[in-house]
């Protein structure tokens, strides 16, 4: 029983470690590559290449004058951060970063645990998260901030029921709604091949989720100047900052095990071809972060209510009959 804590201990000191100092560095990347895009060199002045950006960024929201506004619910304005970035930190735990690997003759799977309700387990946890952006908004008795809040848990709701839909398809194909067992279902054939549909639904609605371009409403600067943490600073904002780059590390190894196969993959150690799927979708993300622009708010409903919720039902009738003429994969 102590071996196994120690196991799982060392474990999470590990996996939370390399997903912070890789989203740290998705930070830079992002930046970067938007100023490539944009035809300019991006961060370059802290460090060779611009490589100490994030950290001399860290230092600085460290160091920050903490303010609270005067008319501020301050209980809850303080929480508020908080409830955004637990729940963000906890879904991690069930992504599957490779197959188990042997270390001094005892085999350590690469993941902190393999529930049979992973999928169940990640909406439940991450749907929490929307509270504290509301709390946020409500919270800092800013129009500003109250907006972002309102227009969050809106958007949330409405692309919510369209990411559960579209991953229907992959359980079903799987029979299973265990990470683990998803990706080995895709041992000869990867679920992006029979569930493009899904696939394209699912990460529409995820970016949605992310409040990312060209779903970025809630913070839109050009009208609500940066949304529900407004009046956030310091540690409060970059709590804010970390909840929103481990979900987008979280979405893009969920998307890597549900459609991407996972760890599978030739020649590569699995571990490797699961961190390059998990980057190739991070890429993606900020490739339309570079190329789209926002959209109108009511474009944004429409499209998650008439568009994505109807094809992501079509995609299981779609999916049942498939299975139903040729069996399964």
């Amino acid at each position: 029983m102590t071996e196994f804590i120690i196991i799982m201990l060392v474990k999470m000191f590990v996996i939370f470690g390399a997903v912070m100092l890789t989203m740290t560095y998705i930070t830079l990347a992002e930046r970067k590559i938007l100023g490539y895009m944009q035809i300019r060199p991006g961060p370059n002045r802290v460090g060779p290449w611009g490589l100490l950006q994030p950290i001399a960024d860290g230092i600085k929201l460290f160091l920050k004058e903490d303010i609270i506004p005067d008319n501020a619910s301050k209980a809850v304005f303080v929480i508020a951060p908080a409830m955004a970035l637990i729940p963000a930190v906890m879904t991690i735990a069930v992504v599957p970063f490779g197959p188990a690997v042997t270390i001094f003759g005892r085999p350590i799977d690469i993941y902190m645990a393999d529930i049979n309700i992973g999928i169940l387990y990640i909406f439940a946890v991450s749907s929490i998260g929307v509270y504290g952006i509301v709390l946020a908004g409500w919270s800092s008795e800013s129009k500003y901030s109250l907006l972002g809040g309102l227009r969050s848990s809106a958007q949330m709701i409405s692309y919510e029921l369209s990411m559960g839909f579209a991953i229907v398809g992959v359980i079903m194909m799987s029979q299973s709604l265990s990470m683990v067992k998803i990706i080995e279902a895709q041992k000869g054939v990867w679920f992006i091949i029979p569930q493009f549909l899904g696939f394209a639904i699912y990460i529409t609605a995820a970016i949605a989720e992310l409040n990312r371009t060209p779903f970025d409403l809630p913070e839109g600067e050009s009208e609500l100047v940066s949304g529900y943490f407004t009046e956030y600073s310091s540690m409060k904002y970059a709590m804010f900052m970390l909840a929103e780059y481990i979900n987008i590390i979280t979405v893009s190894g969920v998307v890597t095990t549900l459609y991407l196969g996972g760890w599978h993959g030739p020649i590569l150690p699995p571990f490797i071809w699961f961190v390059v799927k998990l980057f190739a979708v991070v890429f993606f993300m900020i490739w339309g972060r570079a190329t789209f622009p926002r959209f109108r708010y009511d474009q944004l409903m429409t499209f998650g209510w008439k568009v994505l919720l109807p094809a992501s039902i079509v995609n299981i009738l779609l999916t049942a009959v498939f299975m139903t003429v040729f069996g399964e994969l």
